[in-house]
């Protein structure tokens, strides 16, 4: 295919003009390879589009929050139904009633839930919650993880002070003994135990869900009092419809929600048992737009659609597809790669590959081929990848592969 890239390199000189750094977040490119688009035109399904035509499959999902796919048409309309009778208001629609009791309704261990609107929201609550109800001060968290971007939590803290990492101590991700020692430092004083589902930290090696980890962490938070939190943010529906934990036996008392759960609308969730809902009623948490009615139709819609089909198991079929088709074209090319974590959020690393040399060169060749992958970031699959467009992916990831066996040995550490 014809690839191009001039118009979004014109978007980028004039965006470095009026925007800090071009563009800031994780949705900025500058991590990426030179020549990654930063501006897209459209989206429909898995399908994506940037200011220059070029189309791919899509192996981000937006970093996750589309699972049905973009544009999907039950989910658009209940949000242009709702659009049409209101949206930010005074006060929210009773839909808000009904999402609420859908999340208690379907999640085992919510009795309430509270809606925001980015996964930082929902994770900062929950630390305010968990520290109203026990009245002490103290968070377990494991080094490295990523819970969002406010001063507590921030992977790159320029401008924060450090008092805004107070009362935390951390713990090595499925580490019992780290997270035991953890928990003596932090005494009489431990408030909670923030935990993702599994480790899938960027740019290192992901895990499984482990279930004696998982049942550790719960056994340890109902000894020392202390709330067991679940970030399921990034993994929430994409590894089971209730809590990622769900299938291990292990209930969290709060657990937060965000990127799936509006397939693309701006919405995160809180949600957590009867012990905590006294402190959640007297927590300040507010926005502007926290309650606005349509992202809250667009979840309605998404749970509706999930009800409707086995979503988790098309996940894993695509998920293992791409992962073995991945496998043998590393193993015919002598390439040597690592596969880790669930299969629906798709996480692939170089072997001896430090700097991302490799990684850079394999998604850069992609790219140009149709398939928009990341180099150090797990990637996400959505209901909309049926097995042509993995295919596809792997139709470009081959001429990847080729060209990386083809520059020869190792790339130096």
């Amino acid at each position: 295919m014809s690839w191009s890239n001039e118009r979004n390199l014109e978007l980028q000189a004039r965006a470095r003009q009026v925007i800090p750094g071009g563009m800031y977040g994780h949705q900025s490119v500058r991590p990426l390879p030179d020549g990654f688009p930063q501006f897209f035109s459209r989206a429909e399904g898995c399908r994506l589009w940037d200011v220059d035509g070029n189309e791919y499959v899509d192996m981000m999902c937006a970093y996750g929050p589309m699972l049905l796919g973009y544009q999907h048409p039950k989910v658009e309309a209940a949000a242009s139904e709702q659009a049409r009778l209101g949206d930010t208001m005074t006060g929210p629609s009773e839909i808000m009633v009904d999402l609420a009791e859908r999340f208690v309704a379907r999640i085992e261990h919510a009795d309430w839930a509270v809606f925001s609107k980015n996964g930082t929201d929902a994770t900062s609550g929950a630390l305010a919650i968990a520290r109203a109800t026990t009245d002490r001060r103290t968070i377990l968290l494991a080094e490295g993880a990523y819970h969002g971007a406010a001063p507590w939590c921030t992977p790159f803290p320029a401008g924060t002070l450090e008092e805004a990492r107070a009362h935390q101590i951390e713990f090595s991700y499925g580490d019992t003994e780290s997270l035991d020692a953890a928990i003596r430092q932090a005494g009489d004083d431990l408030a909670g135990i923030l935990v993702s589902p599994f480790r899938h930290d960027a740019a290192h090696d992901q895990t499984e869900p482990d279930a004696a980890f998982a049942h550790h962490v719960r056994e340890r938070c109902t000894e020392h009092e202390a709330l067991l939190i679940l970030d399921d943010v990034r993994a929430g529906l994409r590894l089971s419809f209730g809590g990622s934990w769900e299938s291990l036996g292990v209930e969290p008392d709060l657990s937060a929600w965000g990127k799936s759960i509006a397939n693309g609308h701006a919405l995160s969730a809180l949600v957590g048992n009867e012990r905590c809902r006294e402190a959640a009623s007297k927590v300040f948490m507010t926005g502007s737009f926290w309650f606005q009615a349509v992202p809250m139709a667009a979840a309605l819609a998404t749970f509706d659609e999930l009800s409707r089909e086995p979503y988790v198991e098309h996940l894993i079929a695509m998920g293992t597809r791409l992962r073995d088709g991945w496998r043998e074209q590393a193993e015919r090319h002598g390439v040597g790669i690592r596969q880790t974590g669930p299969v629906q959020m798709p996480m692939l690393l170089f072997d001896n590959d430090v700097r991302f040399r490799r990684a850079y060169r394999w998604v850069s060749e992609a790219l140009r081929c149709g398939a928009y992958l990341h180099p150090w970031h797990n990637m996400f699959l959505s209901t909309a990848h049926q097995e042509a467009d993995i295919d596809r992916v792997l139709e470009a990831t081959e001429t990847a592969f080729a060209v990386i066996a083809k520059d020869g040995s190792e790339p130096a550490a």
